[in-house]
C-alpha cells in the first residue's frame, strides 16, 4: 500500500472495523440482561406491566440474532448500510421496551446511549447524525408516551416532573455528548495508527532502497575484475584474429558486451562500493544525499555549512542511517514545494549538538496551523487566509508527521516558525515570512565516536537482501 493511500484514510467507509459477531454478541448479552430485568421485576418487585409484549419485543431480538448467525458466516465485516441497519434495529428493539415498562421512569433508558456510541466509533458521519436523531426522537417520544409500571398496591411509579425533564435532558446531552466524544477519539487513534504504519512504509521503503543500492554496487565492484579480465583478455584477441575477420568479428563483440555490462552496473549503482564506510559520512554529505532529488526542481538551493564559534573546525562524520535521509528529504521537499525561488540550508555544529536549518523563500506556514505541524492529516484551517498563502496544497500533515517521527526517533529535536526575512507580520506580530525548520541533534546521538577514537571497521560482509 502507498503513502498517497492514507491521505484518504477519513474518507473511507468505517463500518468494516467491526464484525457482525461482535454485534451478535452484545444483543446477545442484552437479550439477556432484558430478560432478567423482567423477570426480576415481575417476580421480585411484584411490578405489573405488558409481560406478553415485552417477551414478544425480546423474541426479536433473540429471533434477529438467530438469522443473522444462520445467513451469515461469522467472520462477515458489516458494510456501512448493514451496521446502520442493525444498531437502528437495537435502538427500536429498545425504544419498544422502554415505551411498555414506563418509559423515562425505567432506570434502564440510560442503554440508549449504547447504540450511538458505537455508530460514532465505528460508521461514518452521516450514519452517526441519522442514529442520534433517532435516538433524541425516541427519548422524547417514550418521555410523553408511555406504559407506566404499576406496583402490587396499584401505585403507578413515576419520578416527578422535574426529574423527568431533567433526566431527559441528561440523555440528549449524554447522546450529543457521547458521540462527539467517542467520534474524536476513535479518529485520532486511528490517524496516529496510520500515519505510524504510513511511517514504518517509509522508513522500510528507505531502508530497501539503500541496501538495493548496496547489493547493486557490490555487485558492480565484484564483477569489475572478471569484466576487466574479458576486455583484456577479448583485446589481445583481437590483434590475434586480425587475419581472420569471421572470428574477429566475435572477439569484438565480447569486448563491446564487456563495456555494456560495467555501463548497466555503473548506471544502476550511484552508491560506490558497498562497505562499512558508507554507514557513515560526512555531515555535508549526508544532507546532499538527503536534498539530491529537489536539486533540479528550478528551485536555488544553497547550501552553508560552518562550526559554531569556538567549536572544533572539523567537520563532524555523522551516521548514515536511512531514516535521517528520509526525513531530511521530506523537509526539503516542502521547502522547494513552496519556495519562490530559493531554499537555504544551513548545517552547523558545536561540541555539544549537530543542526541542520532549512529555510525558504516563500510565505511560511499559516497561523491557523503551525502550532500543530508534525500532527498527521492537518487539514482544517482558515481557508480564506491559508488558501491564499499556500494555494492548492491538500497534503498538509502525513509528509511532515512523517519526517518529524523519523528524526525523532533519531534522536533530534525539530521546530518549525516563521521568518521576518521580508520583514512581514501579521496584525498579531507573528513572522509570516518565509518557513523556517530548525532540526538538532545531541552530537553524540549522531557521532558515534570522534576522530581518532574510532576502531577498525572489519571485514565487509555480503548484504542479503532477502531478510
Amino acid at each position: 500500500m502507498s503513502i498517497s493511500e492514507f491521505e484518504g484514510f477519513h474518507d473511507q467507509e468505517r463500518s468494516n472495523w467491526v464484525r457482525l459477531r461482535t454485534l451478535v454478541t452484545l444483543r446477545w448479552f442484552a437479550a439477556l440482561g432484558q430478560a432478567v430485568a423482567a423477570i426480576v421485576a415481575a417476580q421480585v418487585y411484584q411490578l405489573d406491566f405488558q409481560y406478553g409484549l415485552v417477551g414478544i419485543v425480546i423474541a426479536f431480538s433473540i429471533l434477529a440474532n438467530l438469522v443473522s448467525r444462520y445467513n451469515h458466516p461469522e467472520n462477515k465485516r458489516l458494510s456501512e448500510r448493514e451496521a446502520t441497519f442493525w444498531l437502528f434495529f437495537d435502538l427500536l428493539q429498545l425504544g419498544l421496551l422502554l415505551f411498555l415498562t414506563g418509559g423515562l421512569n425505567n432506570p434502564f433508558a440510560l442503554l440508549v446511549l449504547a447504540p450511538v456510541t458505537i455508530a460514532a466509533t465505528v460508521l461514518q458521519l452521516r450514519s452517526t447524525l441519522f442514529l442520534g436523531i433517532t435516538a433524541v426522537c425516541l427519548i422524547t417520544l417514550i418521555s410523553n408516551f408511555n406504559m407506566p409500571l404499576v406496583t402490587a398496591a396499584g401505585f403507578e411509579l413515576a419520578l416527578p416532573v422535574l426529574f423527568q425533564f431533567g433526566f431527559w435532558l441528561a440523555l440528549v446531552i449524554g447522546v450529543v455528548f457521547l458521540a462527539i466524544y467517542a467520534r474524536q477519539v476513535t479518529t485520532e487513534m486511528h490517524a496516529m495508527g496510520e500515519a505510524l504504519l504510513a511511517t514504518q512504509l517509509a522508513l522500510a521503503r528507505e531502508q530497501k532502497l539503500t541496501d538495493l543500492g548496496g547489493v547493486v554496487a557490490a555487485a558492480a565492484h565484484e564483477l569489475g575484475t572478471p569484466l576487466a579480465t574479458i576486455k583484456l583478455v577479448s583485446t589481445e584477441l583481437m590483434e590475434e584474429l586480425e587475419n581472420h575477420p569471421e572470428l574477429l568479428e566475435d572477439a569484438s563483440l565480447i569486448r563491446s558486451q564487456a563495456d555494456r555490462c560495467r555501463d548497466i552496473l555503473h548506471s544502476m549503482g550511484r552508491a560506490g562500493k558497498d562497505d562499512l564506510h558508507l554507514r557513515q559520512a560526512p555531515l555535508e554529505t549526508v544532507v546532499r544525499e538527503a536534498a539530491e532529488p529537489h536539486l533540479s526542481r528550478g528551485k536555488i538551493v544553497t547550501f552553508d555549512i560552518s562550526p559554531v564559534e569556538g567549536a572544533h573546525q572539523t567537520q563532524p562524520v555523522v551516521k548514515r542511517r536511512p531514516e535521517i535521509i528520509h526525513g531530511l528529504r521530506n523537509l526539503i521537499q516542502n521547502a522547494v514545494d513552496f519556495s519562490q525561488s530559493e531554499v537555504w540550508i544551513d548545517m552547523t555544529w558545536s561540541d555539544n549538538a549537530i543542526s541542520v536549518r532549512i529555510s525558504d523563500d516563500g510565505s511560511g506556514f499559516p497561523q491557523s496551523v503551525i502550532g500543530r505541524i508534525g500532527d498527521p492529516y492537518v487539514r482544517r484551517r482558515r481557508h480564506a487566509e491559508d488558501g491564499i498563502r499556500r494555494p492548492g496544497y491538500e497534503g498538509m500533515g502525513l509528509g511532515l508527521f512523517i519526517a518529524k517521527t523519523l528524526l525523532e526517533r533519531s534522536g533530534a529535536q525539530l521546530t518549525f516558525s516563521n521568518s521576518r526575512r521580508h520583514g512581514h507580520a501579521s496584525w498579531t506580530g507573528q513572522a509570516t515570512g518565509g518557513a523556517i525548520i530548525d532540526v538538532v541533534w545531541p552530537r553524540e546521538k549522531m557521532v558515534s565516536t570522534e576522530k581518532g577514537d574510532a576502531p577498525a571497521l572489519g571485514e565487509n560482509l555480503p548484504i542479503n537482501p532477502w531478510p
